[in-house]
């Protein structure tokens, strides 16, 4: 159930001509499923853990094509050396806070060896991005528990996004940002392919929605001028599209590209990674490259539309240090957004000025 602010499309912001899958989510890939642990105190500790779990990993088959595209490497993404080597994905994966990863990655072995007990390799794929800006990272308070219970408690239906999970103290463009998740579907009607994102959103730049930009020193004129730590972004992309993982590196690639649209500065100390994997069934063809371009319009599409579903559910949230990080007003976003052309008046306007948000379901 989502409890969070509203979503890109409540406001009447449309990214694309390609349609969405029923959520609109990375559960629209069949098998992938969500779960989420928050760990919020309220004042010091804004952090959390987000599992994404394809169900297809299990005694019938122990690994899916994957792929991982590093965008900028100041960050840390446990296993991708792996994943780039074999070209396969072994494990949930998982997201958290920086100096977290650790302890995540140890947690993600603990579930894997629970589930084949006569194994003696295995890969964890941990990343994350670092929240210290609102939480006080060096109490690294995640637990074997919190990640497993993610893990156990995953679900395909609608994700909760915005300040949830991993995304519990993270900032984007300026704004308060979290967990976002958006989903295409291309293809004929009786072969369609579904792909599905999803972003643990924290990296730095200036907020640009449908090409017009939203400063947040214009928008929220109060706002800390402070550059949170990190300035990370952790992109995975889920799809049914039969796929190797050379072509699953070429949509991972895509996907960090796609940051720019929404105005990222891909700054120094930006640790910036895609993962992309296949759901589908061992043994077919996979499509042909020169096929992909529907494929790859999906991923850029969905990512960017993620991102803005990671800003516009997060809510205003103060943290360690009495730092503050402001969620994007909608009321003023939208007015700039008819103001420019980019979507109708009257009915987007007074959306976005009604119910009030209110913190996502954990």
């Amino acid at each position: 159930m989502r409890l969070a602010g509203r979503r890109a499309r409540d406001l009447g912001i449309v990214v694309g001509g390609l349609p969405t899958g029923g959520h609109n989510g990375i559960t629209d890939v069949a098998g992938v499923s969500v779960g989420h642990t928050t760990v919020d105190d309220g004042v010091e500790l804004h952090t959390g853990v987000t599992a994404v779990v394809p169900t297809q990993l299990g005694p019938q088959r122990w690994s899916l094509p994957a792929a991982v595209y590093t965008g900028n490497g100041y960050g840390k993404l446990v296993g991708s050396t792996q994943v780039d080597e074999l070209g396969v994905l072994e494990s949930p994966i998982v997201l958290t806070a920086t100096l977290s990863v650790f302890r995540a990655a140890d947690a993600v072995l603990t579930h894997l060896m629970r589930r084949r007990p006569d194994g003696l390799s295995f890969n964890p794929l941990v990343g994350e991005t670092n929240d210290g800006h609102l939480s006080d990272i060096r109490r690294r308070p995640i637990t074997e528990g919190h990640v497993l219970d993610a893990i156990d408690r995953a679900s395909a239906g609608p994700t909760p996004e915005g300040c949830v999970g991993a995304g519990a103290g993270t900032t984007a463009l300026g704004y308060k940002a979290g967990i976002g998740t958006s989903s295409r579907v291309v293809g004929a009607p009786d072969t369609p392919v579904t792909v599905g994102v999803l972003v643990q959103a924290n990296f730095g730049g200036v907020l640009t929605v449908l090409g017009v930009p939203l400063p947040v020193d214009e928008l929220v004129p109060q706002a800390d001028r402070a550059e949170p730590p990190g300035n990370s972004c952790m992109i995975v992309v889920a799809t049914d599209a039969c796929l190797d993982a050379r072509q699953l590196g070429r949509l991972a690639r895509r996907a960090v590209f796609a940051m720019g649209r929404v105005g990222a500065a891909y700054a120094n100390g930006s640790g910036d990674y895609a993962i992309a994997f296949s759901t589908a069934e061992p043994g077919r063809p996979a499509i042909p490259d020169a096929q992909l371009d529907p494929v790859i319009a999906a991923v850029l599409d969905s990512v960017e539309e993620a991102v803005l579903n990671s800003l516009f559910t997060a809510t205003t949230t103060s943290g360690a240090g009495g730092r503050t990080s402001h969620a994007v007003p909608h009321q003023a976003a939208v007015r700039r957004l008819v103001d420019a052309g980019r979507i109708p008046g009257g009915r987007a306007v007074a959306g976005a000025v009604g119910r009030p948000a209110t913190r996502p379901s954990r």
